[in-house]
């Protein structure tokens, strides 16, 4: 996969394409040669394994300031926003699909939230360097918390539990808030270790530890480890820890090329996977959801950032068209898919239309983000 990956990553810049696309038509590829490769893309993997390098080394580049500034417009795209998307979702895939409510509202959720993992790979290829990319990243790694709860919810009314709204909102602040506190106390006793050394390579193995520590700490407690991650994250990047400029280079050395390698193994893998999808079964349906999801995501962007007009949190028009076309799915969506309980009615239905809107956005999304962005004049 390695060898693969700077094969397509040569490929792509040279040819001046995503690379995430390259990736997955390479991962295609592979699973038609028999004996490739034989890694499932399962939730765990692409919780415990892939987010929190991703994750962490967005965080590292966030600025406290910046993220203050316009943490009204992130909080309300991650929260009111996922909601309005998987409500107009789930509306649309009952009443054009024909889906039960059930599938309807579990499908709405799944996709309601923008994943990580595209967002920041496709940003960052771009060169985005404006408020925008903080807007975007910031609202694909926030909604996380949001989207888990209401998928947690949504599976124990389906199987017949009872969930209140209180125990919604309770588990939604009990998940955010307490992954925010994993973060923070495992990266403040790492920072205590840390600043007993000047050796950069123990430095590199501590912020290993912040990452991953809070993120599976988080996660086992049934909390937000993306939130986690990203709490880690912030504190490295903003608290002065890393005092020389050469444990500086050498710490975001590391996590850049961390991120690039749990970033080329997942699209690779979407790619494997995308030959076990059964996708002649919902050939009529893939259109229509791709259609419902961006209407949902525009009745989410425009009216939450119209909340701001007038104000210093306003977002100018055309980042408001950038932010609507670059709400991308991925990998996130796909992980909360597989990990469906196989009892549940319309799984593989619902699996493979996320599939389905997966690679919409990877192969058109992506492939027209840069030139959406050149032309709207939103890369710097």
């Amino acid at each position: 996969i390695l060898l693969v990956t700077a094969i397509v990553a040569m490929l792509t810049r040279r040819l001046g394409i995503p690379a995430s696309s390259g990736l997955v038509v390479a991962g295609l590829g592979l699973a038609l040669l028999p004996g490739t490769i034989n890694i499932p893309l399962t939730k765990d993997l692409i919780f415990d394994a892939f987010l929190p390098p991703l994750v962490f080394e967005a965080a590292l580049y966030i600025n406290w300031s910046e993220l203050r500034k316009d943490s009204a417009v992130i909080v309300t795209l991650a929260t009111v926003g996922v909601l309005i998307t998987a409500g107009v979702t789930a509306v649309g895939m009952h009443y054009l699909v024909k889906w039960s409510w059930e599938a309807a509202g579990l499908f709405g959720i799944l996709v309601g939230a923008t994943d990580p993992v595209s967002v920041i790979a496709t940003f960052k290829e771009a060169g985005v360097r404006s408020r925008l990319r903080l807007l975007l990243e910031a609202e694909s790694l926030f909604n996380d918390g949001v989207a888990a709860v209401a998928f947690s919810a949504a599976i124990l009314w389906i199987l017949g539990e009872k969930v209140t709204t209180y125990d919604i909102a309770r588990t939604l602040l009990t998940s955010v808030f307490g992954g925010i506190f994993c973060g923070a106390v495992i990266t403040s006793a790492i920072l205590l270790l840390a600043g007993r050394t000047k050796d950069h390579l123990t430095e590199i193995t501590l912020t290993t530890v912040a990452a991953y520590g809070s993120f599976l700490l988080a996660d086992r407690l049934q909390l937000s480890g993306v939130l986690a991650s990203l709490t880690a994250g912030l504190i490295v990047g903003n608290t002065g820890y890393l005092r020389s400029i050469h444990s500086r280079q050498a710490v975001e050395s590391f996590w850049e090329y961390a991120a690039f390698v749990a970033n080329s193994f997942i699209f690779v893998l979407i790619g494997v996977q995308m030959v076990e999808q059964h996708f002649t079964s919902v050939a009529s349906i893939v259109p229509i959801a791709i259609l419902i999801t961006m209407v949902a995501r525009a009745a989410a962007v425009y009216p939450c950032c119209a909340l701001f007009a007038g104000s210093t949190a306003w977002v100018l028009p055309r980042h408001q068209h950038i932010l609507f076309w670059g709400g991308l799915r991925g990998a996130l969506a796909l992980a909360l898919a597989l990990g469906l309980p196989s009892q549940l009615a319309y799984r593989e239905e619902i699996i493979a239309t996320v599939f389905g809107i997966v690679i919409f956005s990877i192969f058109v999304q992506g492939l027209t983000i840069k030139p959406l962005l050149r032309g709207l004049n939103s890369v710097t």
